[in-house]
C-alpha cells in the first residue's frame, strides 16, 4: 500500500492515514456560529487522516470576513460539537483551527463592540468583501496595548479549551497567511518599540506567549502552529532575514514540544516558493510532525512521504471539490473540479453538493 494511504500516528493519536485537509475558509457559518451544513460538510471528508477546520475565531474581535465561525461563546461550542460527533465516527482525527483575523477584516463584519487590531497602526492594502456594503477599504487597526495582548493571550488560551470541551482533539494557531500572529512576526505589520517589536526575539513573542498559554490550556500533544514563511497573502511583503527568523522560530516551537508545524506553500496559486532549504530547515530542526501543504496531487504527495520530507499531507481545494478524495487517489478516478464562485457563499450549493464515486 502506498505509504499516503497506510495508518500513522500524530502524538498519541492514531490517523487513518497520512492525509490532512487542509483548513479552509468557507464562510458558512450563519451569525458566526457552525450549524449542521457544516457538520455534514466535514463528515463527508471525514476519510481523511486528519482534518483541520477553517479558521475560527478566538475573539469577538478576531471576526473580520463574513460568517466565519468562532469559539468563544456557548452556542459556538456547541455547534461546533455537533461537528466532532459527525465526524469522529467516520474515522478521521479533528484540529480546530484558531484564527485571529487582526488587521484584516472590518467594523461591518465584526459583533457590536468589538475592535479591529493590529501590532501597529497600519493598515492593509486592498480591500474587505462586507455582506452589508459589498467591497469595502481595510480599515487603519487599533495598534494593540499591553493589556490588548494580555487579553487576546487569554482568549486563544480559553478557546483552546472550548475546543476541546466540544471534541476536537487539538488545536491549530493560525500564525500564517497574515493574520493577527503572523503579523507580529512580520517587520512591515509590527512597527513597535515595546518588548514586542524590533528583533525577531520580540516580534515572535506574541505567538510563543500564544503558545505556551495553550500549551498550559491542553497540552502539547494538542498543539500544532501553521506558519507561512514566504508567503505574501494579504499585503505581507518578503524581507531581507526572512529565513533566519522562521529558523529561529522553529527552533522555540521545537523547544515546546508542539504536535505539530503546518508549513504552507502557496507558490501553487502563484506566491513565491518557499525555498528547500528553509523546509529542510524545518526537518532538520523540528521533532514534532512536520506537515507540508500547497499544490499536492497524490504522485508528489506520495514521492515526499516516501523521501521523508515531512510527516503529513495536507491538501485543500481537492478535498473542498472531492469529499471522497481518498478514493478517487486511490482508484485513480476523475476528481471534481472545484467551483470557486461558491467558494465563500453561504447554504450547501458548491459545499455539500459534490458528487462522491457512484
Amino acid at each position: 500500500m502506498p505509504l499516503l494511504f497506510s495508518e500513522t500516528t500524530l502524538g498519541p493519536l492514531r490517523l487513518q492515514n497520512h492525509l490532512a485537509m487542509a483548513p479552509m475558509t468557507r464562510s458558512r457559518a450563519i451569525g458566526n456560529i457552525p450549524n449542521e451544513l457544516m457538520a455534514e460538510f466535514y463528515a463527508q471528508r471525514a476519510t481523511a487522516g486528519l482534518i483541520i477546520t477553517e479558521g475560527t475565531s478566538p475573539s469577538p474581535n478576531g471576526l473580520g470576513y463574513p460568517r466565519i465561525p468562532g469559539i468563544f461563546s456557548e452556542a459556538q461550542a456547541a455547534g461546533w460539537k455537533g461537528v466532532t460527533d459527525a465526524v469522529h465516527p467516520k474515522g478521521a482525527k479533528i484540529f480546530l483551527q484558531l484564527m485571529h483575523t487582526g488587521r484584516i477584516g472590518h467594523a461591518l463584519n465584526l459583533p457590536a463592540g468589538a475592535r479591529i487590531l493590529g501590532p501597529s497602526a497600519v493598515a492593509a492594502a486592498g480591500e474587505m468583501y462586507t455582506d452589508a456594503e459589498g467591497m469595502k477599504p481595510h480599515p487603519v487597526p487599533e495598534a494593540m496595548t499591553e493589556a490588548d495582548i494580555k487579553s487576546t493571550i487569554e482568549e486563544f488560551a480559553q478557546a483552546a479549551k472550548n475546543a476541546v470541551e466540544a471534541g476536537f482533539d487539538g488545536i491549530e494557531l493560525h500564525s500564517a497567511n497574515g493574520y493577527l500572529l503572523e503579523q507580529f512576526i512580520r517587520p512591515n505589520t509590527n512597527r513597535r518599540t515595546d518588548g514586542y517589536g524590533g528583533s525577531i526575539e520580540n516580534r515572535a513573542r506574541f505567538v510563543l506567549e500564544v503558545a505556551d498559554a495553550a500549551i498550559k490550556a491542553i497540552g502539547k500533544d494538542k498543539v500544532g502552529i501553521r506558519l507561512s514563511p514566504f508567503g505574501v497573502f494579504n499585503d505581507m511583503p518578503l524581507y531581507d532575514a526572512m529565513e533566519a527568523d522562521y529558523a529561529w522560530l522553529t527552533q522555540q516551537l521545537n523547544a515546546r514540544g508542539l504536535a505539530y508545524v503546518h508549513l504552507v506553500d502557496h507558490s501553487a496559486a502563484g506566491a513565491p516558493p518557499v525555498p528547500d532549504s528553509m523546509k529542510a530547515t524545518f526537518r532538520r530542526v523540528f521533532k514534532g510532525t512536520l506537515i507540508l501543504s500547497g499544490g499536492y496531487d497524490a504522485a508528489r504527495a506520495e514521492s515526499d512521504l516516501a523521501s521523508g520530507r515531512c510527516d503529513l499531507i495536507a491538501v485543500g481545494v481537492p478535498f473542498l471539490a472531492n469529499p471522497d478524495l481518498i478514493a478517487r487517489w486511490k482508484s485513480g478516478a476523475a476528481l471534481n473540479a472545484p467551483d470557486m464562485g461558491t467558494f465563500y457563499t453561504p447554504g450547501p450549493k458548491g459545499y455539500t453538493d459534490y458528487p462522491a464515486l457512484g
